[in-house]
């Protein structure tokens, strides 16, 4: 069936159906003016009659029909909702943020967040609580002046590493360097000239 060509009223008729009738979608039966043929149909089910099945066939064609008709008009009534939502400037971003805004508000009103928050405030107010919280900071207090300690012993140390006499020999450059270099080459040759000759 050509949905295009199809009456959608609800009250019509000849709703879901074209202007001359057509072939049923499920079934495969013709459908005339919006009733099966009979004739179609080989074989009855064992127990029916032939007029019960030609009043089954009819309620299944006005059945599928309906159907047909409720997703065009659902199909139709989704796009008026998307345009008047572009009217209105309500995207889909828009609409995750007013649901998730709504969502944290419910939670916030629900029995089990409410419960939760007055046990957190009880927990908050005990003996305990106040006691860990006190000892707790007096350890963060004096772990922050250990390490202060230390950081001032490791400057330290740094800083008296500045005068150690590999550290002066780098300072003094490379001509330094390569005097001291040039000595042990020296003192490598006598030691090979020795030891062949």
């Amino acid at each position: 069936m050509d949905p295009v060509g199809q009456d959608i009223n609800l009250n019509s008729p000849n709703k879901g159906l074209g202007p001359a009738g057509g072939v049923d979608s499920l079934t495969g039966v013709s459908v005339e003016g919006g009733a099966m043929g009979v004739a179609a149909v080989n074989t009855l089910p064992p127990g029916l009659t032939e007029e019960e099945a030609e009043e089954l066939y009819s309620e299944l064609a006005k059945v599928e029909e309906e159907i047909n008709t409720l997703r065009q008009v659902l199909v139709a009534k989704e796009k008026h909702s998307a345009e008047l939502k572009r009217k209105l400037g309500l995207s889909p971003l828009n609409e995750l943020k007013q649901n998730i805004t709504k969502g944290w508000q419910d939670v916030q009103t629900s029995n089990a967040y409410l419960t939760a928050s007055a046990t957190l405030d009880d927990i908050a107010q005990s003996e305990a609580y106040k006691k860990t919280s006190e000892t707790l900071s007096v350890a963060g207090q004096k772990t922050t002046a250990a390490f202060s300690t230390m950081g001032t012993v490791l400057s330290r140390k740094l800083g008296d590493m500045r005068y150690t006499p590999r550290h002066k020999m780098a300072a003094a450059g490379p001509s330094c360097r390569t005097g001291v270099t040039n000595h042990r080459n020296r003192i490598t040759r006598i030691k090979k000239k020795k030891s062949l000759g």
